[in-house]
């Protein structure tokens, strides 16, 4: 049995988007993102059939797991289930997340998409293993229907009510990513910081390096804390 790195150690989640990779296949988003650190890789396509869908993702299930990597699906929880994938993704109007749970089994993975405390609650009711709030800030450009910029306050509200992890999406990059950690996220999910990249890999590895440090530097100040108490 694979053994996976606890959500918690997560650092950098790639969200892969043919239709947002300057034609770059989703494959070769993930192998570059990989090669940069990556340790989750969520197939998203809103666009794809069934049939080709489920194509991609045997192919990302094959790159992930050489590589030692998390796979998630996004939406599908059948092909999700039916390419063995480590665990799906869903959205608060896709499949309902009580029995996405139900039917996700052997330490399945299931992560909700949500925009407020009260969606975050509910979340962890339901059994998610993590959520994903956002949009952080703008994201009109990977995901025209994100809503308003949540901000760094809801990442730091949510990190503090819930006992699960907490990962932060939307307009993240280079510049804003150590933020996030220091809100409370274990990690940060991206879509065009890296398929839009024109160096993946590199853009990939410059992100994780960021998270890395920003993870130690939060240890490093609860640590003091500790003490001062």
């Amino acid at each position: 049995m694979r053994v996976l790195k606890p959500i918690r150690d997560w650092r950098l989640y790639v969200v892969t988007d043919a239709n947002l990779s300057w034609g770059r296949s989703h494959v070769q988003v993930a192998r570059c993102a990989l090669a940069g650190g990556a340790d989750v890789i969520q197939l998203r396509d809103k666009t794809a059939s069934r049939r080709i869908f489920t194509d991609i993702a045997w192919d990302l299930r094959r790159l992930t797991r050489t590589a030692g990597a998390v796979f998630i699906v996004n939406d599908w929880l059948d092909i999700a289930l039916s390419v063995d994938a480590d665990g799906v993704h869903l959205g608060q109007e896709d499949f309902d997340a009580g029995m996405a749970r139900y039917r996700l089994k052997g330490g399945k993975i299931l992560g909700i998409s949500v925009g407020s405390v009260e969606e975050a609650r509910q979340a962890e009711e339901d059994g998610a293993d993590y959520v994903s709030v956002g949009p952080v800030f703008e994201a009109r450009s990977s995901k025209p229907d994100a809503g308003e910029p949540r901000g760094l306050e809801l990442v730091r509200k949510c990190a503090q009510i819930c006992q699960i992890p907490v990962l932060a999406i939307g307009g993240i990059n280079s510049s804003n990513a150590a933020s996030v950690i220091e809100a409370g996220a274990c990690s940060v999910a991206v879509i065009t910081a890296v398929t839009q990249a024109q160096d993946m890999t590199a853009a990939a590895r410059e992100l994780t390096e960021i998270t890395e440090n920003a993870k130690a530097q939060a240890r490093l100040q609860g640590g003091e804390r500790d003490e001062a108490d």
